[in-house]
């Protein structure tokens, strides 16, 4: 068995090929097939390749809302991945029970941090499926991290990891210019196709990942495989490959217009280059903005204009193709800041400290305000506190802001928790400050707690399952070192 198992370990690289080519046929199929097909193929694939199968995952979860708008028989992947690679866990050290049951300060936080907001919100009458929900949202990912952190890993795996990032957007980013080009008329869903789109909002390339908020984040990963990849082939050997692939995502990440992402992005930037005083770095990223800017950004707007001066026949045609300036400009136009203060962001914040006003201790509970289970499962303090939205049409809302939710969901005792869960966190990875990883992470930490101020960062499942895998590839190759390290002491 041992000596399959390595074998199959070996041929990673067709295995993994062989999951994405069953993922496509599932497309085809009728939705009922493509469910049964897919569960059994992943629930045997996971077992036997656990580590291939979270590369699999991060492929899966970034262009899901394509694929099961295209086929929902496949919507159930992910979750199976998770629940079989986490069982995996279980069964492999089930020999060895302390290990299972060994968590460190900022996962006893995150625990207490989600049994009491889950048991708030029964007490303020949150129905029972809605906190279910808002547990879910907030664990699911976790599981990642609880199985990676037990694993073997190397730099090899984080190579591999790498290299699914950067192809994953090579596709996503392909894909967006496709969309972009063909005014969104090509290689999209009917139902995406044809939704109808703010002014602001068509100008702003979707992408594989349905959002472009999420496609941005996506990219910004890529970036960082990018980055890290020319770290690991520091010869000639893909070298101008990795110069051209960093321009085309810059030019894709210009091109959302996600300035959330673009202000995260360059936090991460600046924390990592000064910490590590890699100043290389500086001059690299620069010349690849720029010339995303020159090569990308401005051909393809031109490019736009003269489809549409041709007069390609659309459902909805855009005054303008949008620019940065204007974008960064909307942020503080008059009838913007006014939208966000009457049914937007700053009417959240208002709502939210209204809500902490009556319920300072312990907040009214998960599931009752601005997170995943209030956008689809309402919410039975909204009709009191006069909170509606027509931003999702007509349907409940995100807060946009991680603090202000955890602040009317749980109050002074839940933001005390919180804040332990996150302070725990950044002095773990505070203490492995002299190496690169160290820094990484307390770069991305940083760059996440800034997240939280325009994204309810934590409940993204794209965005926490990169965070997640790499917290705990970060704290399995810290064991490893550790071990390392006291073996040559003995």
């Amino acid at each position: 068995m041992n000596k399959w198992m390595k074998r199959l370990e070996k041929q990673s690289t067709t295995t993994l090929l062989i999951a994405v080519a069953v993922m496509l046929i599932a497309l085809l199929l009728p939705s009922k097939i493509a469910l049964l097909g897919t569960a059994l193929f992943f629930v045997i694939f996971s077992f036997l390749q656990p580590q291939q199968s979270i590369l699999f995952l991060v492929m899966y979860v970034n262009i899901r809302p394509f694929l099961i708008e295209v086929n929902s028989g496949l919507k159930l992947i992910g979750d199976l991945i998770i629940f079989v690679v986490f069982a995996w866990t279980l069964f492999t050290f089930r020999h060895t029970i302390r290990s299972l049951f060994t968590f460190k300060w900022f996962e006893w936080s995150y625990f207490a941090f989600i049994l009491f907001g889950s048991i708030i919100g029964w007490l303020n009458d949150v129905i029972p499926t809605a906190i279910i929900f808002q547990i879910r949202t907030f664990f699911i990912m976790y599981l990642l991290y609880y199985t990676i952190s037990r694993m073997t890993l190397t730099n090899d795996w984080l190579k591999k990891l790498a290299w699914v990032t950067v192809w994953l957007n090579i596709v996503m980013s392909l894909h967006g210019l496709i969309e972009k080009l063909s005014l969104r008329q090509l290689l999209l869903p009917e139902e995406w196709k044809y939704k109808v789109l703010s002014a602001t909002n068509f100008v702003r390339i979707y992408g594989l990942a349905g959002n472009p908020n999420s496609l941005a984040l996506s990219l910004f990963f890529g970036i960082i495989g990018l980055i890290f990849l020319q770290h690991m082939y520091q010869g000639a050997k893909y070298k101008w490959t990795f110069r051209v692939l960093l321009v085309l995502f810059f030019g894709i990440l210009v091109l959302t217009y996600s300035r959330g992402t673009w202000i995260s992005a360059l936090t991460f930037a600046v924390v990592f280059i000064v910490m590590t005083r890699k100043w290389y770095l500086l001059k690299r990223l620069a010349i690849a903005g720029i010339t995303s800017i020159i090569l990308i950004y401005y051909p393809v707007n031109l490019a736009v204009d003269y489809i549409q001066e041709l007069g390609v026949p659309i459902e909805q045609k855009p005054p303008t193709t949008g620019s940065i300036g204007e974008r960064f400009g909307e942020t503080f136009d008059e009838k913007n800041l006014a939208l966000m203060t009457e049914s937007g962001r700053f009417f959240y914040i208002r709502k939210g400290f209204e809500i902490f006003g009556d319920h300072p201790i312990t907040g009214t509970g998960f599931g009752s305000f601005g997170g995943s289970a209030t956008l689809s499962y309402g919410s039975p303090i909204y009709d009191h506190y006069g909170i509606s939205s027509d931003i999702y049409g007509g349907k409940y809302f995100y807060s946009d802001n991680q603090y202000i939710q955890v602040i009317a969901e749980t109050g002074v005792i839940g933001v005390f928790i919180f804040a332990l869960f996150l302070l725990s966190m950044l002095w773990f990875f505070w203490k492995s400050r002299k190496t690169n990883f160290g820094v990484f992470m307390i770069a991305l930490w940083i760059s996440t707690g800034v997240s939280g101020m325009y994204y309810n960062i934590w409940e993204l499942k794209m965005y926490t399952l990169f965070y997640f895998i790499l917290l705990g590839a970060f704290v399995a190759m810290s064991k490893s070192t550790e071990r390392q390290v006291k073996t040559t002491n003995g």
